[in-house]
């Protein structure tokens, strides 16, 4: 009989062997299966398999039904769960499907939808913390947590600019637009220096391999395959792999082009520290006009805005504060009540002092 992988219990006996994306089996035929084999069988997105209808102890095999009720019961479990629950759990999976992407297995939109959409659903409840997704992250899992954070930065960026619908497509660009890194023969994960000119060249590669590698998807807009393919462009030319400018380079490639260098810039690198979102965010804005998009990055940081006065805040030089004033013009340069003093000081007038980090809580 066939029967789906979640089906499978302890016992069953493969009638077939199972094949993935070359000629030799996952899992050899008259198998025994038990818990690994089912977990490979997960993990390689396979979807049925052919067992025998006697279990290997004798007894009758009935493979019980995967119904809706339990699929429903289990969304509904998964949206009590705490955003950063949710977070880790889809860090997790991402890492599981890449590694199915590099054995050789196409992109499956529904496993990537059951990965990321109910971080989607809270994405209104945490928008403040998405500009501090980086302190979930650790640099050896870095490049699985930046697909994670940059799906989910680029979505809200859409929001924003006023995608009622297509915000959830553009937050699946910003998932896939590195999937491509699958296809990449050296493996960069691992570094712990900087990649060298020959490396980074073929690195430059990957927005070509992640555009065919979803090119036939139905499920995907014209619009975001092209993102895809150029979320690594610039406004003046300097990006790749295509070395368009600014009009020629799809909106939706620019929201992930600064959520993708927003992120990576804060996050804790093998070779690079991380570095504090509000400098981050003035190094984005100086480059504006230049390799990013205006109105992309003024809705960026525009949501800066929503943190309240009298939020913790450390600066760089170690005091710590709360914000009393933030100049709509000058986000990123607050007023700042010193905690040790109350001397209210102006970070504009302090260009070499700028906000560290932010407690949220």
């Amino acid at each position: 009989m066939q029967v789906h992988p979640k089906q499978l219990v302890s016992g069953c006996v493969l009638k077939d062997a199972v094949y993935g994306k070359t000629n030799h089996p996952i899992i050899p035929r008259q198998t025994v299966i038990d818990q690994k084999h089912m977990q490979v069988l997960l993990h390689f997105g396979i979807e049925s398999v052919v067992v025998s209808d006697m279990l290997d102890n004798g007894e009758r095999f009935e493979p019980q039904k995967i119904t809706e009720t339990q699929d429903e019961d289990e969304a509904k479990y998964t949206m009590t769960l705490p955003f950063e629950t949710l977070y880790i759990q889809a860090v997790k999976q991402y890492k599981q499907i890449f590694t199915k992407w590099q054995s050789g297995s196409p992109v499956v939109m529904h496993e990537v939808r059951e990965m990321i959409m109910p971080l989607f659903e809270k994405i209104d409840d945490v928008h403040l913390d998405l500009f501090l997704l980086h302190r979930f992250s650790n640099k050896e899992d870095y490049f699985y947590h930046h697909g994670i954070s940059v799906a989910l930065i680029s979505a809200h960026i859409a929001q924003k600019l006023g995608y009622e619908k297509e915000w959830i497509q553009i937050g699946l660009a910003g998932l896939l637009s590195d999937c491509g890194m699958a296809k990449i023969q050296m493996t960069p994960f691992h570094k712990t220096t900087q990649l060298t000119i020959e490396e980074y060249e073929e690195i430059k590669k990957h927005p070509t391999y992640s555009y065919k590698m979803i090119e036939n998807i139905s499920s995907l807009s014209k619009d975001v395959k092209i993102a895809i393919l150029e979320h690594h462009e610039r406004l003046d030319g300097s990006g790749y792999p295509l070395g368009v400018r600014d009009d020629k380079i799809h909106l939706f490639a620019k929201i992930i082009a600064v959520s993708d260098t927003y992120h990576a810039m804060t996050s804790e690198r093998l070779y690079r520290p991380k570095q504090s979102p509000f400098k981050v965010m003035e190094e984005l804005l100086r480059l504006q006009h230049y390799k990013f998009d205006h109105q992309v990055l003024q809705v960026f940081v525009q949501s800066l805005m929503n943190y309240t006065i009298g939020t913790q805040v450390q600066l760089s030089n170690g005091k710590k504060g709360y914000l009393v004033f933030i100049d709509e013009h000058d986000p990123t340069r607050p007023m700042v009540r010193l905690m040790e003093n109350d001397e209210i000081i102006s970070l504009k007038d302090k260009p070499t002092v700028f906000i560290e980090d932010i407690d949220t809580h």
